[in-house]
């Protein structure tokens, strides 16, 4: 018979890599911005990485996320010709911004931003 395999199984698990940069991220101000127009919206975001870079803050983004298309179909007619309808889409387009370690003034600034209306925004610190 052969000599069974000595090799014992490892059941540790490997640490996972951190960043090639030197710097950690302690903390990140998640900024997601939502607007029907697209034009609006790059508008916008441009504004808030102007705002951003202003007081030296590292902003990743704008990441465009997929848009969101909601469809209504719609008769024509109240109670005759059921073939004939409309169709209508509203598009929602999305940005999403991170920016790494924010201080103090960042974000008095951010807050103190006027954006056109039509423009949401959500606002996380992770």
């Amino acid at each position: 018979m052969a000599p069974k395999s000595t090799k014992a199984k490892s059941t540790e698990k490997k640490a996972p890599k951190k960043a090639s940069k030197g710097a950690e991220v302690t903390s990140r101000l998640r900024i997601r911005v939502r607007a029907y127009e697209s034009k609006i919206l790059d508008l916008s975001v441009k504004q808030i990485i102007d705002t951003a870079l202003r007081y030296d803050a590292e902003v990743q983004g704008p990441i465009p996320l997929p848009t969101e298309i909601k469809k209504y179909t719609v008769n024509r007619a109240a109670f005759v010709y059921k073939n004939a309808r409309e169709q209508f889409e509203m598009r929602i387009h999305k940005r999403l911004i991170d920016i790494l370690n924010p201080n103090k003034a960042v974000i008095e600034s951010l807050t103190n931003l006027s954006l056109p209306s039509g423009v949401n925004i959500d606002v996380k610190l992770i």
